[in-house]
């Protein structure tokens, strides 16, 4: 049972230029850049790690870099979930633990992953996929998240299967992938996608006030009713649960403010 809960909102990522200036003060330093936005923020998805590798060093260096209680999204290699077959992910995905993201300590948060919108849903190719998901690494207690991004995924079968392995449904506030806000792990995790750079925040007030009263709810065990559920007949267990929302729309220039906006409320 989870004593508390712990709501983070946060963007995806900490380097873009269009930042500089309107999130980051104009004489700061790059290289100083990932202190600023943690101290800002709670939480910040890394986008990076789904391209490429990392060193145990760079790992370190963020974690050295960010507060204490901050906390790393950390997105899945690319070549794990573009496997045809996913059962076969197996090296690839021994791979992406080797690089040394335990040296980001407490601050390794969810670990995310992202599969291509021509990815349909396959029972027993999914399943397969996450027999690998490891729970513990390097003593570290492991969070999933399946970002998926086809419609077949819409389906009565997927959160039980996700819930079989206490993996999080990515629920994606998205114009074009499909709206999954079952719950199904010991934690809640979201991208806020549908952001305009003509708001100051990114998402009005009203919008802001719904996300939190819905951040809340999750938080204290509930599942909102007004987002979709593909398994809507099912009611997830009453416990509290640490939930973490993006905002992380196509222009994204106001995805910063939007975050620190959403984090005072709540």
């Amino acid at each position: 049972m989870i004593k508390s809960a712990t709501i983070r909102a946060g963007i995806g990522g900490w380097t873009f230029d269009a930042w500089e200036g309107t999130f980051y003060p104009d004489d700061l330093p790059k290289k100083r850049q990932l202190e600023y936005a943690s101290s800002k923020l709670a939480t910040i998805e890394v986008n990076g790690t789904y391209y490429r590798g990392q060193t145990p060093a760079t790992f370190a260096k963020w974690a050295e870099e960010s507060p204490d209680g901050f906390v790393f999204a950390i997105k899945g290699n690319r070549f794990v979930t573009n496997k045809k077959v996913l059962a076969e992910a197996g090296e690839s995905m021994g791979k992406f633990f080797a690089q040394g993201i335990e040296e980001l300590g407490p601050k390794l948060g969810p670990i995310v992953w992202q599969f291509a919108p021509t990815k349909k849903f396959e029972p027993e190719d999914f399943e397969g996929f996450l027999k690998l998901l490891p729970e513990t690494h390097a003593g570290l207690k492991l969070r999933h998240v399946l970002e998926v991004r086809n419609d077949s995924f819409f389906t009565p079968e997927f959160p039980p299967l996700a819930r079989k392995y206490n993996a999080a449904i990515c629920y994606a506030h998205h114009h074009d992938y499909p709206e999954i806000a079952d719950v199904t792990a010991d934690f809640v995790y979201g991208r806020l996608q549908k952001g305009d750079d003509d708001i100051a925040t990114a998402y009005s007030e009203s919008d802001l006030d719904a996300w939190a009263r819905r951040a809340k709810l999750w938080a204290e065990g509930g599942q909102p009713d007004d987002l979709p559920l593909a398994e809507p007949d099912h009611k997830p267990k009453a416990e509290p649960r640490d939930v973490f929302l993006y905002i992380i729309h196509e222009g994204k220039i106001r995805a910063p403010q939007g975050a620190i906006a959403l984090q005072e409320r709540v």
